[in-house]
């Protein structure tokens, strides 16, 4: 395969991700398949690298910045059969949505739980917003890798249902024993009883590092002879330095260097409450150390208590320093040593590469070719259905979804689009709203499909776009414009369509006042937008103000039921067997004694339309529905053309 990496984080940068990337990187590589790292920065071990600007007040991160148009022009050139997003920076994000656009099969993974940092740098009102964010990433891939069963249910508890479990394993050579080193014990002025206490990780307040300066500081109370050790830097190293001068700081360690710091010491601690997984539990156990640490993530699957390590409940910051101060009796505990080591030797890299491979293997059958047998840029498939109605777009407004529109309509191919009224907004743009360039795209649309796929459109005046009432009836080629329609299905039943203006008294007596109605529900749909993008920052799902007081003011509810009412009466006198109509932004699909009573709804909060099948079933359906059935028909249809090409094969 061809596999394309996407991080902002690899060698030589010291920290899990990195490492963890590296070792995944040369596995694949070792079992034959060509990988290309792209990482923002300068990386001398990446293949491509992108601008990245240091994070504030962070200098140690650096955050990748958006490269859709370089990931563009290389993905066309050399289109990868899968791509890996490690991180979720800007970088990462312009991945997921260029390999989107372009049919690539996207998997990501979970390696750092950055909404929990939230609460470590007094931003905890934030996380919901970045749970938001990370939800957004993940729910578009087809599968995402996590090293924890914690993390897995969280992340399936947020709705990221492809959620596979991807461990870590451990060098046990690297990370050994026999590299504990005594001149390096005798630098840190240890002798041959003093026991070393060591933390490794970025001193940072996400890894919890005033607990461990706390359990420092009771140790050297109780044991003048101990030693304390801090391998890693960070931003809180200066200020700790300065007031712990006894603890010793050895900054960044690789290699066999940091193998030399863990099997030179006898004491792991591993405060941290914000890990995904925690590489150093697995590399403290291998050097034979004692690990202490909180019962989740590596610890919870990797530690028996008191049998190969100590491990405290989360959260319980005083049972994890009474095991740190228990942990002076060397001697009694000198046997989890040994058990510590024999149960880091089964934890090969080997196993967890071979897993990785598998799951980018399955993502990378779903994918869906650019070019056919002759060498032409292949095109999305269709949804086919004989007729499509729509109503109320309400081109021309702010709220108008016009992106949803086209995107509808890209989607589908239909013999005959019904366009049942309120498609343009006339009076909002009589009071000066802007038309946009979005919405000319839903017209270039249409009249795409009028002209390469030759679909009939009937286009049926509105109110609020009542000056076509003057030209009525009027043709265009294969548009006809006209004031109701009568929709025969294949089984001969007669649909009457209109857009059901006419039997709203205000908008047909009082123009004046449905104008003034109108301005009201423009400005509510506003206030709606600006508050559920504030819903959208705190995690929560979409919530029309407008539907709540629909559904909780009796005029309102009896409004609308008045008006279904009057239409089945309609539909009756016409001989019709149902009815479809819009107009009250209420999509329905109900049989109202002998009348099929059909709504399409609206373009502005429902994105709802109706839709005939080849049968003559009438389905209402909304745009996430229609999406998701799409995205789900054509992983299916990859799947098995991937499983046929392998049979031919």
């Amino acid at each position: 395969m061809r596999i394309d990496i996407i991080t902002d984080t690899f060698a030589p940068d010291i920290n899990g991700v990195a490492m963890t990337l590296g070792r995944l990187s040369q596995g694949l590589i070792q079992s034959g398949h060509r990988v290309t790292v792209i990482c923002s920065g300068e990386k001398p071990t990446s293949s491509t690298s992108i601008s990245a600007i240091p994070l504030p007040g962070y200098k140690e991160v650096r955050i990748g910045l958006p490269g859709p148009f370089k990931l563009r022009k290389r993905w066309m050139k050399k289109r990868p059969d899968v791509i890996y997003v490690a991180t979720e920076s800007p970088l990462g994000v312009s991945a997921v949505s260029v390999a989107c656009g372009l049919g690539i099969p996207v998997t990501t993974g979970f390696h750092t739980n950055f909404h929990e940092y939230m609460e470590q740098y007094k931003l905890k009102a934030l996380q919901p917003a970045a749970m938001s964010y990370l939800r957004h990433i993940h729910r578009r891939a087809h599968a995402t890798m996590a090293p924890s069963q914690e993390v897995i249910d969280m992340l399936q508890r947020e709705g990221i249902e492809h959620a596979h479990l991807l461990g870590r394993g451990v060098d046990t050579q690297l990370f050994s024993p026999s590299h504990r080193d005594e001149k390096l014990r005798a630098a840190w002025g240890a002798g041959e009883g003093s026991p070393v206490y060591l933390v490794v990780g970025r001193v940072a307040a996400e890894k919890n590092i005033p607990l461990a300066m706390r359990a420092f500081e009771q140790l050297h109370a109780t044991q003048p002879q101990a030693r304390f050790v801090v391998v890693g830097d960070g931003p809180l190293r200066e200020s700790w330095q300065k007031t712990q001068p006894w603890v010793h700081f050895a900054g960044m360690q690789r290699n066999e260097d940091l193998a030399r710091h863990y099997a030179s010491a006898d004491v792991l601690l591993f405060p941290s409450e914000t890990e995904t997984f925690g590489n150093v539990v697995l590399e403290g156990m291998a050097s034979g150390l004692i690990v202490i640490a909180y019962d989740y993530a590596a610890a919870a699957h990797h530690i028996q208590h008191q049998k190969n390590g100590l491990k405290a409940p989360k959260g319980h910051e005083s049972a994890w320093l009474e095991l740190a101060l228990s942990s002076s009796d060397q001697q009694f505990l000198a046997p989890l040593r040994e058990s510590a080591r024999q149960t880091s030797l089964p934890l090969s890299w080997d196993h967890i590469v071979g897993r990785f491979e598998a799951i980018l293997a399955q993502s990378a059958r779903t994918r869906q070719p650019m070019f056919d047998h002759q060498g032409k840029r292949r095109k999305p498939e269709k949804f086919s259905c004989r007729t499509v109605f729509i109503s109320d777009v309400h081109l021309g407004t702010p709220e108008c979804k016009a992106d949803e529109v086209v995107s509808f309509l890209k989607h589908l191919q239909c013999e005959t689009l019904v366009l049942n009224g309120d498609i343009i907004d006339g009076w909002a743009l009589r009071r000066g709203t802007r038309w946009q360039n979005r919405h000319s795209r839903v017209i270039r649309t249409i009249l795409k499909k009028m002209e390469k796929e030759g679909t009939a459109v009937i286009y049926l005046r509105g109110n609020h776009d009542d000056i076509l009432e003057r030209f009525l009836p009027l043709s265009f080629g294969s548009m006809r414009i006209v004031k109701e329609y009568i929709h025969f299905s294949p089984d001969g039943k007669r649909y009457l369509v209109i857009h059901g203006d006419g039997f709203d008294s205000v908008a047909t007596n009082h123009r004046w006042l449905a104008m003034l109605g109108a301005f009201g529900y423009d400005s509510l749909l506003a206030i709606n937008r600006v508050y559920n993008k504030w819903r959208s920052l705190m995690g929560k799902d979409y919530y029309s103000v407008s539907k709540a007081i629909k559904s909780k003011v009796k005029s309102a509810v009896s409004f609308v039921d008045q008006y279904e009412v009057q239409l089945q009466k309609l539909a009756h006198q016409r001989e019709c067997q149902g009815i479809i109509c819009g107009h009250i932004h209420t999509p329905a699909d109900k049989q109202m004694d002998e009348i099929h009573y059909l709504n399409s709804g609206d373009w502005v909060e429902s994105l709802s339309a109706i839709i005939e099948h080849h049968d003559g079933r009438m389905e209402l359906i909304t745009y996430q529905e229609f999406m998701h059935r799409i995205a789900g028909e054509m992983e299916n249809k990859m799947i098995a053309l991937a499983e046929m090409e392998e049979i031919l094969e």
